[in-house]
């Protein structure tokens, strides 16, 4: 894995990408998740949520984006090891620290 982005600019978000980010994401799209979930809980009809689920997706995508333009080598270096580590946390302690340091949430 080379870069956490696509060659226009979008964030890649595959499962690396997603577990290196996670603490991010639930920090940052805490209120679109618990929306979405209360939406979920309340209604049984998918089609009912589309709409909430659209909103976290676009929150963690501008995240993504974001982190992506703020420590681009430390979140590519994290998510690198994720991904060649198959997202074992304990083996990536140090790119995580790394990650963390330069883009605190």
């Amino acid at each position: 894995m080379d870069s956490t982005m696509d060659a226009s600019g979008e964030p890649i978000p595959t499962s690396s990408v997603l577990m290196a980010a996670a603490k991010h994401i639930g920090t940052r799209c805490r209120g679109e998740n618990i929306a979405f979930l209360k939406c979920k809980k309340d209604d049984p009809n998918p089609e009912k949520c589309l709409d909430k689920g659209r909103q976290v997706t676009e929150c963690v995508l501008h995240l993504l984006r974001e982190l992506h333009q703020n420590c681009n080598k430390e979140m590519d270096a994290y998510a690198g090891c994720m991904y060649y580590r198959t997202n074992e946390f304990e083996l990536c302690r140090k790119e995580q620290q790394a990650f963390e340091k330069a883009c605190p949430f």
